[in-house]
């Protein structure tokens, strides 16, 4: 480091930290300076002039946490987490600074309105979107399980063209989920090509994370080779019981596209648990046409008893046999049963706990509307060594919940504390500097953030300050609503959005375009 010789005027400079993320080695004390929205200087700053001054010593200084896979947003940007509640407090307190969403599938279909409506409403944090497929499909062909015709596939890819155009990170898709569940891999790849023209990123919820884990993290794979494109397996895990392990085979199927030159990769949440609709319990047959043709075939005795039969075996083989493993996070038209796993619900009525059983409540609950739910079916090993992988960022596949609303999952407060606090303090599964890496400049660079995810002179100053040895997330199963602790201040494009553990009201966010589309 070098002394500053003149006294050039900073906005803020950050004073003493040790600082994570830059070309310095890691943790090197330091100061960074900051001049309007862009990191200006990092070294010895003692005889600079500044606007403002934030004591860091004895905190870490880092990149501002990127989630490469995160609901903050839905397929109407008015209607989005993150238009409701646009200081994401449960975001800004673990340091996250940046939340990719448009994930598994479902986005808005005009990507370049979407982005527009955030210019004019900005949040504390950064937003960039993926272009759904699951949403193109629905839009195009509808919710019925048939190929699209060869006029439906250009209009699709057209749209994905159009979408990259706007400032779309690349293209997301639900396979397990339907409509996506109904399109082949080769429709996938025609609609990867111009997102790959555009070099953007494919990430994908794959077709099936139990028991054609392997097949399906090699479809991405294929798309990969059929197009070019860079490919992401997004919240790598293994589900079932009787298929815990099995990361070792799903990850050799990453190093092996690598080593052929396919650039492929992961990311991971830190936890044992994975939440969606309690419809993924239901075979997608009896969903061909959408969720109204589910129900309506549960009216049907025929097809009620097949339907039954197939949610009995999914409880049976991919949720271990075990109705407590399937719990109600937010039923809508029943609020008490939130938080109340299908065990819970049979016992409350005085009813044996059985897989049949069980079957026949989720059946009821999805006949009423359907919930949330979260689903307690994965190994901590498995997890733990998706998240030790060098290729693999950490996500969050969380959003912006209302405060007290429901029972989610703990992921939307405390994913990116939980590996802090938890894998590196604790179990020291990562050490402070990869974790950092993993949550920053990893992702920034499979998104193609050029400008972000390092602090380095002329990259946008997104920066997280946080205390290493008492960083800790507060949220729970059963009991969520709890914001992590021991974030300190974040600065969103050269603002303070939090001080002193506080959100300051500032919203200093950016709807992020991108290639060469240009942020507002």
């Amino acid at each position: 480091m070098q002394s500053v010789q003149t006294s050039p005027v900073y906005s803020l400079i950050i004073e003493g930290g040790a600082v994570y993320g830059s070309d310095l080695p890691a943790g090197t004390i330091a100061d960074v300076g900051i001049a309007g929205q862009r990191v200006a200087a990092i070294g010895d700053l003692s005889g600079a002039r500044a606007a403002h001054r934030i004591d860091a010593r004895g905190l870490v200084v880092a990149p501002g946490l990127i989630d490469i896979h995160s609901h903050a947003t839905s397929s109407s940007m008015p209607d989005s987490p993150v238009v409701a509640r646009p200081l994401a407090e449960n975001y800004l307190r673990q340091g996250v600074t940046t939340v990719m969403g448009g994930q598994d599938g479902s986005s808005p279909i005009d990507i370049g309105v979407a982005l527009a409506f955030l210019d004019q409403a900005p949040a504390a944090i950064n937003v960039g979107l993926f272009i759904g497929h699951g949403s193109l499909r629905s839009v195009v062909v509808g919710q019925d399980d048939r190929p699209a015709t060869e006029a439906e596939l250009r209009d699709m890819q057209q749209r994905v063209e159009r979408a990259m155009t706007d400032g779309s990170f690349g293209l997301s898709s639900g396979l397990e989920y339907t409509p996506g569940a109904f399109a082949e891999a080769s429709e996938v790849a025609f609609l990867a090509e111009p997102a790959a023209r555009h070099d953007g990123l494919y990430i994908s919820h794959i077709r099936d994370e139990g028991g054609r884990l392997l097949p399906s993290v090699r479809e991405v794979v294929e798309v990969a080779h059929a197009t070019g494109i860079r490919a992401q397996v997004t919240h790598h895990k293994v589900i079932g019981k009787g298929r815990w392990g099995q990361s070792a085979l799903s990850l050799a199927v990453v190093d092996s596209a690598r080593a052929e030159g396919l650039d492929v990769s992961s990311d991971v949440y830190p936890y044992t648990a994975s939440s969606t609709g309690l419809t993924i319990l239901f075979p997608a047959w009896a969903k061909d046409g959408g969720f109204e043709a589910l129900q309506a075939r549960m009216q049907d005795p025929a097809d009620r008893a097949r339907i039954r039969a197939d949610v009995v075996e999914h409880i049976r083989i991919e949720r271990g046999a075990d109705p407590a493993t399937i719990v109600a996070a937010v039923c809508a038209f029943d609020p008490t049963l939130n938080g109340k796993s299908l065990a819970d619900i049979l016992t409350d009525r005085g009813l044996d706990v059985t897989v049949e059983g069980a079957a026949d409540v989720a059946m009821e609950l999805v006949a009423k509307g359907s919930c949330s739910g979260v689903f307690h079916s994965m190994s901590e090993a498995d997890m733990t060594r998706i998240m030790r992988h060098p290729w693999t960022s950490i996500s969050s596949d969380g959003g912006i919940p209302a405060l007290g609303a429901g029972v989610p999952h703990p992921r939307n407060y405390g994913a990116f504390a939980r590996v802090l606090g938890r894998y590196v303090r604790e179990e020291q599964t990562l050490d402070l500097a990869t974790a950092i890496d993993k949550m920053t400049r990893l992702p920034a660079e499979r998104l193609g953030l050029d400008d972000r995810g390092m602090l380095t002179p002329g990259f946008m100053a997104d920066v997280t300050i946080f205390d290493a040895a008492r960083i800790v997330d507060h949220a729970a199963f059963g009991a969520p609503h709890a914001y992590a602790t021991g974030v300190h201040h974040v600065v969103v494009n050269g603002s303070v959005v939090v001080l002193d553990g506080e959100p300051t009201g500032v919203r200093s966010g950016m709807a992020l375009r991108h290639g060469g589309a240009k942020d507002h």
